[in-house]
């Protein structure tokens, strides 16, 4: 299959070709098809939860409540301890 690509979405791909997350365009393609697909399976509730999520985190980076790259690597790693443990 051959489709004609406007500027600005080719733009958009070379851009992200560069950044050496993306093997080929149609690495860049097929990620950005199968997200859209994972999105569209997700309930409202789902999306509202996110957003609520999302929301709460930029507010609490607006007042500078931040951790470091460590810390926040040490939390996410404590996390996926706590969730292997459980699925045994």
């Amino acid at each position: 299959m051959q489709f004609n690509v406007p500027p600005d979405l080719e733009t958009l791909i070379h851009k992200r070709l560069s950044s050496g997350g993306y093997a080929s365009v149609e690495d860049v393609l097929r990620r950005a098809l199968e997200a859209q697909d994972a999105e569209e399976s997700w309930t409202d509730e789902e999306r509202q939860a996110l957003r609520a999520h999302l929301e709460t985190g930029y507010l609490q980076a607006e007042r500078g409540e931040l951790i470091d790259g460590a810390q926040a690597r040490r939390e996410i790693q404590a996390m996926k301890d706590d969730w292997r443990l459980s699925k045994r």
